[in-house]
């Protein structure tokens, strides 16, 4: 006597493996387990060559390299029911899904981690004044000089979050070991919310007025798109520290140059900016006061089987009929970034 029948399944993705493996031997045996997967794995480039035997697929485990579906992609699966995304952002891939009542799931809860972790990084050595001491040392070659600001150490500082989405609460809960405050801008920050993380909601403007440190989590939607303008950046505290692991198009790039610029004892710790790489000869590449990193935020190298850990504990869910903690809605997707 056998059992239902396991659900077709299939893999979609295309990114460099030097990133990390998402879909290890090991969670491919438990797909294999779970599900009756399609032999290969299936991405834009071959898609039309696999088509006619995904007519039975009703659920794809994807990541990195996900394309948005069309007409043709839809016909070619008339039983796809679910989505789970083995990564974070859903961007540029997730409107046609949504449209056609396919369920999609983000590991995103699990892609905020190594994020929230760097910015944590990041927020302590800012706070001993890590950054510009190390500067201005290679310009004075003098112990003394270099490290002779005041800059307020770890305990009592004050640490602005822009967003307290999936990184900012992340980020809010590795702070919870500090002897900091967490003041936050976030128009969807319920009081009840604020008080369970312990943090005092507070304008946009104020964020930037009172922070040692500002860290930028906002989602990018139109809406929020060059919201940071010179009126905040020249407001930070002396000494300050911008940290952007958001999205570089809620900067007004000209203005926060123009900033640092005149502000010498501020700095900026870009993980993004708009465009990403800047554009040859942008003042940010030789700021001394700016550190660019290339979007090296995200999940790589062994963190990267918490990915598709999260996307099959979900399945499992789905499976069960028991309600889901990282599906992505059209009401959660119009918000996130």
């Amino acid at each position: 006597m056998t059992g239902p029948a396991k659900p077709r399944s299939a893999l979609f993705f295309d990114y460099p493996l030097s990133k990390g493996t998402v879909y290890t031997p090991e969670a491919r045996a438990r797909i294999a387990a779970l599900t009756d997967p399609y032999p290969d794995d299936i991405n834009a480039g071959n898609f039309d060559d696999h088509a006619a035997g995904l007519a039975d697929v009703e659920v794809i485990f994807a990541t990195w390299g996900l394309f948005p579906f069309e007409a043709r992609h839809f016909a070619a699966l008339p039983k796809l029911k679910a989505v789970f995304y083995a990564a974070g952002n859903v961007k540029a891939f997730a409107q046609p899904l949504i449209d056609h009542d396919v369920i999609l799931v983000s590991a995103w809860q699990a892609n905020a981690i190594p994020v929230a972790e760097m910015c944590l990084s990041q927020i302590l050595l800012s706070l001993r004044g890590y950054f510009r001491a190390v500067r201005q040392y290679h310009d004075m070659h003098n112990n003394a000089a270099a490290k002779a600001f005041t800059h307020p150490g770890v305990n009592g500082a004050t640490i602005g979050l822009l967003g307290v989405g999936k990184i900012g609460t992340r980020l809010r809960h590795l702070l919870r070991d500090y002897p900091l405050k967490v003041i936050a801008f976030d128009p969807f920050l319920t009081a009840e919310r604020a008080a369970a993380l312990d943090i005092e909601s507070v304008s946009l403007d104020a964020v930037f007025e009172r922070s040692d440190i500002v860290s930028n989590h906002i989602p990018d939607i139109a809406d929020t798109r060059g919201v940071l303008t010179e009126k905040q950046f020249a407001a930070m505290r002396s000494g300050a520290s911008f940290i952007n692991t958001g999205r570089g198009a809620q900067v007004v790039e000209e203005d926060l140059i123009r900033v640092l610029r005149a502000r010498p004892d501020l700095t900026a710790l870009l993980d993004v900016t708009m465009p990403e790489p800047p554009v040859d000869g942008s003042p940010l590449w030789d700021l001394p006061n700016v550190v660019i990193s290339p979007h090296v935020g995200g999940t790589v190298g062994d963190e990267c089987p918490r990915l598709s850990a999260l996307a099959l504990d979900e399945f499992e869910r789905w499976m069960k009929g028991e309600p889901l903690t990282q599906q992505v809605t059209a009401t959660v997707f119009a918000t996130m970034g």
